[in-house]
């Protein structure tokens, strides 16, 4: 059967997952979540929610959000169709990474999966129109508990690889990080 193999991103915990599928002259199969290999990232938690996001226009950007805990989620992002810029921020309180990210291009045919675990944000940008992604997260959403960076904020100093043509109003009101934002207490 197929395997995973793990990259190990230069922050520590932030992992991409590359999928190894078995094609022939149908198609392919490949296995999308496998608990016996993938379970442990999950801390105990299993996958809680299964969701799917269609973006249409190129340059949309969504996020950064996350949740705090005790709704604080570890996600398994997969392009399924297009071409994304995919980020996850470093939010955990006292990491020697606090506020680095990692970006990683996710498509429908790379096989790979962005591993973001608890203490994160995430979000991305659509490098081409009709973007699918699949999400697998830990934990059930919980509008109380939910969590937002601004994307343009200048601690982050994220570059979008294309000029921003889309983001949705609620998007646009997130706020930019103040001194007092010590980061995400996962203890």
């Amino acid at each position: 059967m197929n395997k995973f193999t793990l990259h190990q991103t230069p922050i520590d915990g932030l992992n991409v997952i590359e999928r190894h599928s078995i094609s022939d002259t149908r198609g392919l199969f490949e296995r999308m979540f496998c608990e016996e290999v993938l379970g442990k990232f999950l801390q105990g938690k299993g996958i809680r929610q299964i969701n799917r996001s269609l973006t249409r226009r190129k340059g949309t950007v969504r996020g950064l959000h996350f949740q705090h805990p005790p709704h604080a989620e570890t996600k398994i992002v997969t392009c399924l169709k297009g071409k994304v810029f995919d980020v996850a921020v470093d939010l955990r309180k006292g990491s020697p990474t606090f506020l680095d990210h990692n970006m990683v291009v996710l498509t429908g045919e790379n096989q790979r999966s962005h591993l973001i675990p608890e203490g994160f944000a995430h979000g991305f940008q659509t490098l081409t129109s009709d973007c699918e992604l699949l999400y697998l997260h830990s934990a059930d959403y919980a509008k109380k508990f939910e969590g937002a960076l601004n994307i343009s904020d200048p601690r982050l100093a994220i570059k979008w690889p294309e000029p921003i043509a889309e983001r949705s109003e609620r998007d646009l009101n997130h706020p930019m990080l103040t001194d007092e934002f010590q980061g995400v207490d996962l203890r």
